[in-house]
């Protein structure tokens, strides 16, 4: 029998909302009457659609062609939700996936993924991204829903404290903090970029760090570790070891941090590092 298995951050989602992420391709009505027949459970009883979830616990899904149909069709839908509020949406995005619609990617990026979630929800206003992430990064993005929240969003962007801290693994051993200032192409001008680093593991061939943006240009942390001659891991544009079994860019957007401007509360959301960066990790034998 199929069966999926919860991560850390879909715990406490419910059954229905989860089964939405996981099979975006199929129809609410459809996995709402499969729901209501008790065709989902996990290996002991039958699981109702309100009920939360823990990370690690199995859910046992019906022998269904239309279903395992829908799953393959869902792999290219889904959308990975960290938090949500009224006014806004935060995002855990693969690498590989524009946040953006663009040349190569005008029908499959993480913007039209969203507006494709809103829509089977019923919900009809436009979400769009507050910050970007490259193609090759992944992590937290955070999104606003509706012209008038991602006005508000935009503008704490720029006016309000915002952390966002990132990992990283850069060619060879980098001992101590510190902070980088330069000046990088921005727009077709010349702008400060101001990146903070501490060291989370190295051995002599690669350094672990992590990272806060002080400001936010584009390939900025790219850009500032090659030019000091540690290029990041997978980074071929920018010179980096890009070795067979690392078939990604090794930098992941960690945490997002910031008071919420709707509601005067503090939000700090983290995305785990995905498991082939863990798996080549421990391929170049850093510990982390």
């Amino acid at each position: 029998m199929p069966e999926m298995i919860v991560t850390a951050t879909e715990s406490g989602l419910p059954l229905e909302v989860f089964l939405q992420q996981r099979i975006a391709a199929a129809p609410v009505a459809y996995l709402r009457k499969l729901l209501n027949d008790g065709k989902f459970r996990r290996p002991d009883n039958v699981v109702t659609g309100n009920e939360s979830l823990v990370a690690g616990e199995r859910i046992l899904l019906p022998d269904s062609r239309r279903l395992m149909d829908l799953l393959v069709q869902s792999e290219k839908m889904s959308v990975s939700v960290l938090y949500e509020s009224e006014q806004l949406l935060i995002l855990d995005k693969p690498s590989g996936l524009a946040t953006h619609a663009g040349q190569g990617h005008e029908e499959d990026n993480l913007t039209a993924r969203v507006a494709d979630l809103l829509k089977r929800r019923g919900e009809h206003f436009i979400a769009a991204p507050i910050q970007r992430l490259d193609r090759e990064t992944s992590g937290v993005v955070l999104f606003g829903k509706g012209k008038k929240s991602c006005s508000i969003l935009g503008k704490m962007m720029m006016s309000a404290p915002v952390g966002k801290i990132y990992l990283a693994l850069v060619k060879g051993k980098i001992t101590t903090a510190g902070t980088l200032i330069d000046d990088i192409p921005a727009k077709g001008k010349s702008k400060t970029a101001v990146t903070s680093y501490q060291l989370v593991a190295a051995n002599d061939s690669a350094s672990l760090l992590q990272i806060e943006l002080g400001t936010g240009r584009q390939h900025q942390i790219r850009r500032q570790f090659q030019q000091i001659g540690h290029p990041l891991y997978g980074d071929s544009r920018y010179r980096g070891p890009c070795p067979d079994n690392l078939s990604r860019l090794f930098l992941h957007c960690r945490q997002l941090a910031f008071v919420d401007p709707f509601t005067d509360t503090p939000v700090k959301i983290t995305s785990p590092l995905p498991q082939n960066l863990r798996a080549f990790l421990e391929d170049l034998g850093v510990e982390f």
